[in-house]
């Protein structure tokens, strides 16, 4: 085994929110033309979990997410099944809810707009989701409101004071009767 070299992953987040039967998306500019994906990005220095979904669901939708729990952790690699070449995504997805979005505020170069999708919108343009885990996503939440299971607790997630002084816990510890509910 090489020592020099420790495979990692890049860390992202994304926030699963749904809203009288349609889920927030964003269409945006890739590399691969325009895409639909979660309100979604990567984990910043000093940023714990939670903080992450919170910011990037600001800048990509002008919408303050309020995190209910964490729907799952998911591993991607681009190129394909198995690429060997490709970059390997961790996504902690979050489930949350919005308020109404600052029309004051400019959405990230690159966000054309940020609009809500039923899940049948969604399945029906596999070819515009910008990664397999948008459709993954938003069916793990409907299984899990749909079996009343629900999400992971946000208690379940912290962050050590070495990553951040300003946040040591993730998120406000939510009322358990909250976790997995119709919001």
């Amino acid at each position: 085994m090489n020592d020099t070299h420790v495979w990692t992953p890049r860390a992202t987040v994304a926030a699963v929110i749904e809203r009288d039967g349609a889920f927030l998306m964003v269409e945006e500019d890739t590399e691969d033309g325009v895409r639909l994906n979660q309100p979604a990005g990567h984990l910043e220095p000093g940023e714990s979990l939670a903080a992450a979904a919170i910011r990037e669901t600001l800048e990509e939708t002008a919408h303050v997410l309020q995190p209910v729990g964490l729907l799952g952790t998911y591993l991607w690699r681009t190129g394909g099944d198995n690429a060997r070449n490709g970059t390997t995504y961790l996504r902690f997805a979050f489930v949350g809810t919005v308020g109404e979005p600052d029309p004051s505020r400019k959405l990230d170069v690159g966000i054309r707009r940020a609009l809500w999708m039923t899940a049948d919108a969604l399945r029906a343009c596999p070819a515009l989701h910008r990664s397999p885990l948008v459709m993954q996503c938003v069916d793990h939440y409907l299984a899990g409101r749909a079996s009343g299971k629900g999400w992971i607790p946000l208690t379940a997630l912290h962050t050590h004071s070495s990553v951040s002084d300003a946040v040591v816990s993730d998120a406000p510890v939510p009322d358990a009767s909250d976790a997995g509910s119709d919001r």
